[in-house]
């Protein structure tokens, strides 16, 4: 059956607010929770981790759903096969890091538990990588929609920027704070509107 450039671009921005929904919950809810309080969040609200847990590997299956709606919308622009690598790159490798978090429940001191959400963060950033280089060419992709390209260029950019500060900033730690707000502003706002454009004027021309 024959999908309309409409029922894609309904398709990606739905699968977007998905991602949304799913990675707020598991990132400021669940993550937080096990940064803070690991013993209690496995001895007394382990039901709401593997919820978590089970929301960033939604996140990752939406993501592809995105790429491939993303694709067969803008497959004509030369930037969207490689753009559509780079999202499915970012998805295997959350998919992965994810595998690290099923740990915490084998684990029976605080410091093993943040060791093994310290590894899905290491394995996710280096997803993040992939993700930004995605955004820089969704940005060229979609340079006819207005102010959006410039947010999602600049969350590409900062994704990049912030995984490379990791690797290479000993005192990262210091500047963490910085970082995620640099990161966290262009990719929500610009993501979230891109979403939006998506769902309303999205496929119609």
């Amino acid at each position: 059956m024959l999908i309309s450039s409409r029922q894609l671009a309904l398709i990606a921005g739905s699968s977007y607010l998905v991602i949304f929904v799913a990675a707020i919950f598991a990132n400021f809810f669940v993550l937080d929770l096990l940064l803070q309080s690991p013993l209690e969040a496995i001895a007394e609200q382990s039901f709401i981790v593997r919820v978590g847990i089970m929301a960033f590997l939604i996140t990752a299956v939406f993501d592809v759903i995105v790429a491939w709606a993303l694709y067969d919308l803008y497959k004509s622009h030369p930037l969207s096969l490689p753009s559509t690598y780079f999202r499915l790159a970012h998805a295997i490798i959350m998919g992965v890091a994810v595998f690290a978090l099923l740990n915490v429940f084998v684990e029976d001191s605080a410091q093993a538990i943040l060791a093994q959400v310290t590894v899905f963060n290491n394995i996710w950033l280096i997803g993040l990588l992939f993700f930004g280089v995605h955004l820089l060419c969704l940005s060229r992709i979609v340079k006819h929609i207005t102010f959006i390209p410039y947010l999602l260029f600049a969350a590409g950019v900062m994704y990049i920027v912030d995984t490379g500060a990791h690797f290479l900033l000993e005192n990262y730690h210091l500047y963490a704070g910085i970082f995620l707000t640099l990161v966290a502003i262009p990719s929500i706002f610009g993501e979230m509107a891109f979403s939006i454009w998506l769902l309303v004027k999205g496929g119609k021309n």
